[in-house]
């Protein structure tokens, strides 16, 4: 039971009252019924003063112990006490003193002490604030030791009480309720750790920092040049506005209605070899009604609309087959046959499909064959036999700008020669010599007596009138003529040695019977008045004036070309056969390769460094085709090998027949590009965004190109 002090004040008092009155009552004055007997009293008054002196030292007792614990209690709530109660208690007593209208409450709290006993005490109202806490010493102690384990440190009292520095009686007598705090000194030591830790973080956020804005501009400067290298000519590629860019998941409704085709036939593949014939035939109805449903389709806009309720059919069909056939070990290997069925078919038309680019590649398009059968035609028709190119006299004149072409193709040829003289500084310096086959002498003879360049000499020769070129003085020529090579080209359509040289349907190229091909091995033989030349290919297109060419000093090499190799690309082991002991002995794996298509060659070197015979060796050295395939470019390679120097790039650029991610730029700053490749400019293959380069130069008001229905 809890008394207020008030309540036993007033207790103390009534007894008092009582004790005066039973006196007066008596007859006997205080002093005297203090001292006098007992036994003069009445037996009833007796015990009833007997049971008052009882409440009366109870009473006394109580004031005496709940004075006690007061002060009891001030001491101890001083020492828990949260830390900025002290602060908090001097704010409301300044508080107090600047307003002193208002008035000072006592309140009656309540508390608990060491022992666990609920206390009382009185307090004043100017003495708390609205923030002020009371807390359980031990609450405070598991406080600190759970906030030292996460930080990992051990658990340390920094503020220790001392009982010989608690609040002296004098001090709680007038009022002090400020109790004495020691702070235990750190040491040393720990400071310093605490010092490096400090250091490290701060030198180790400094790091990264710097390192994040390294990173951001390694990575700006990346899209800075990503975006100058950006090919913006191709029209729709990569624009926004495209249906694919309409909703990131565009393909999402398609790919599922595939994936359930896929796990449906599957499950009908399980499901017949269990006799489950109904399931069976859902299972193959659904598959063809959901790929009739997708049909050609790319993404999910060019869907039917009843795709998607397809799609949850088949998801009902799927679920009732997981039910009664789905095992695991059984669908991982159906699935894994599966896939491998579908690698294998993918394969060969991978196979087919080289086949009919490598065809439609090297067949004449129609457009193509017309002209030069309407210029031959107009050749004999028009009496063009007595006729001859003009300016003979600068053929052989080494101190001109020649020029070697070595075409079967009219079209071809005149782009190269009109790109040329369209840039050419001063045309009347530049002299074409031109060499084709029997078949289209009179066409290419009868287009440039039409359209001759202007300004510029031109002479076409026939390849078959070189009578010093046969097969006794040329090995390539000999081999062509073997029953092994015919037997090579002409048995190639049957289905055995097809599949078997599939990998290599490149190589079965016509052109490689062709003498045209490997007659640039012969220059010095065929201009035998010149001192240097510059070798052109039929699939080129001139951007700039290649008059600085012939100034350029080869440092007494006798090939100069535009170099191929980027890191491990088209480095000599790409087209030599290094396991072969002739070719490593003799060769650097690691050499970089170089483009035939635009080459400076130094005739006089040629001739003295017989770089002719030097062919000739390796060529025979190569009849069972062991060291390289067929082709120009390997023997090429050899014979020039540590005699070619170097071009700059922006002389020549290549790929233009075969890559369509060339840097447009380079393309457009290039003095000469190639369409190398199987993509030819006059093909319907061609890579379109490359087609203008080529075409601009082609004279589609021709008659003979309007009569062959050739136009833009």
């Amino acid at each position: 039971m809890l008394f207020s002090y008030t309540r036993l004040y007033q207790y103390k008092k009534i007894i008092c009252q009582f004790f005066r009155r039973w006196v007066g009552f008596s007859g006997m004055s205080p002093t005297t019924a203090a001292r006098g007997p007992l036994s003069s009293m009445s037996p009833s008054l007796l015990t009833i003063f007997s049971f008052l002196v009882m409440v009366h030292l109870l009473l006394v007792k109580a004031e005496t112990t709940s004075n006690f614990q007061r002060k009891s209690s001030q001491h101890f709530s001083q020492l828990y006490d949260c830390p900025q109660c002290i602060h908090t208690r001097e704010q409301v007593q300044l508080e107090s003193a600047s307003h002193p209208e208002e008035k000072d409450i006592d309140i009656i709290v309540t508390y608990n002490d060491p022992s666990g006993a609920i206390k009382i005490r009185t307090v004043k109202s100017r003495q708390l604030s609205a923030s002020w806490v009371w807390k359980d010493p031990s609450d405070v102690i598991s406080d600190q030791t759970l906030s030292s384990k996460v930080l990992g440190d051990p658990p340390k009292r920094e503020i220790s009480l001392n009982e010989s520095n608690q609040p002296s009686r004098e001090g709680r007598k007038y009022g002090s309720e400020t109790p004495h705090l020691l702070v235990s000194p750190v040491h040393p030591s720990k400071l310093k750790r605490r010092m490096l830790r400090q250091e490290k973080r701060e030198r180790r956020a400094a790091e990264l920092i710097q390192q994040s804005k390294e990173i951001d501009n390694e990575m700006q400067e990346a899209a800075i040049q990503r975006a100058r290298e950006f090919d913006t000519t191709v029209k729709g590629k990569y624009s926004i506005w495209r249906k694919e860019y309409e909703n990131p998941n565009s393909e999402s409704t398609l790919k599922l209605i595939r994936d359930q085709i896929i796990m449906a036939r599957a499950y009908a593949t399980i499901a017949k070899a269990k006799n489950e014939t109904v399931l069976y035939d859902s299972l193959i109805k659904h598959s063809r009604e959901s790929q009739f449903a997708i049909g050609e389709a790319t993404s999910d806009i060019e869907l039917q609309p009843s795709a998607l309720n397809r799609a949850k059919q088949m998801g009902h069909i799927l679920a009732t087959a997981k039910d009664q056939l789905y095992d695991c070990i059984t669908m991982a290997r159906k699935l894994r046959a599966m896939l491998q069925s579908a690698e294998g078919s993918l394969n060969g038309k991978k196979k087919k499909s080289a086949f009919l680019i490598q065809l439609a590649a090297k067949t004449v398009p129609k457009p193509m064959h017309c002209i030069p059968l309407l210029l031959t035609t107009d050749y004999y028709l028009h009496g063009y036999q007595d006729k001859d190119f003009p300016n003979k006299e600068k053929l052989e004149d080494p101190s001109l700008y020649h020029y070697a072409i070595f075409s079967d193709n009219v079209l071809a040829t005149s782009v190269v020669v009109n790109s040329t003289v369209l840039h050419a500084k001063e045309p009347e310096k530049h002299v074409f010599h031109i060499v084709t086959d029997k078949l289209n002498f009179v066409a290419m003879t009868m287009w440039f007596l039409v359209n001759p360049p202007a300004g510029a000499a031109i002479l076409v020769e026939n390849v078959d009138e070189f009578t010093w070129l046969n097969s006794s003085y040329c090995p390539v020529l000999r081999q062509l003529e073997s029953a092994k090579m015919i037997e090579y080209y002409f048995k190639a359509h049957q289905a055995s040695s097809l599949t078997a040289g599939a990998d290599n349907l490149k190589y079965r190229n016509p052109k490689y019977l062709s003498m045209l091909n490997h007659l640039r091995f012969y220059l010095p033989e065929v201009y035998p008045k010149l001192d240097k030349i510059l070798f052109l290919d039929d699939d080129i297109v001139v951007q700039k004036d290649l008059t600085p060419l012939w100034s350029v000093d080869l440092h007494g090499r006798v090939n100069g070309a535009v170099e191929t190799c980027k890191e491990s690309f088209h480095r000599f082991d790409k087209y030599l056969n290094f396991s072969n002991p002739k070719i490593s002995e003799n060769f650097d794996p690691n050499a970089c390769g170089w483009a035939f298509g635009m080459n400076v060659f130094d005739l006089k070197e040629w001739r003295k460094r017989n770089i002719t015979g030097i062919y000739h060796h390796w060529q025979e050295m190569n009849e069972d085709r062991t060291l390289w395939k067929l082709g120009t470019l390997p023997p090429g390679l050899i014979t020039f090998y540590n005699l070619t120097y170097p071009l700059e790039r922006s002389w020549h650029v290549l790929g233009l027949g075969y890559d369509p991610a060339l840097n447009q730029t380079a393309i457009e700053n290039a003095a000469v590009v190639h369409y190398n490749g199987n993509y030819k400019p006059w093909l319907d293959l061609a890579i379109a965004k490359y087609k203008s380069y080529w075409s601009r130069y082609v004279m589609f008001d021709n008659p003979y190109l309007r009569l062959c229905n050739i136009d833009e």
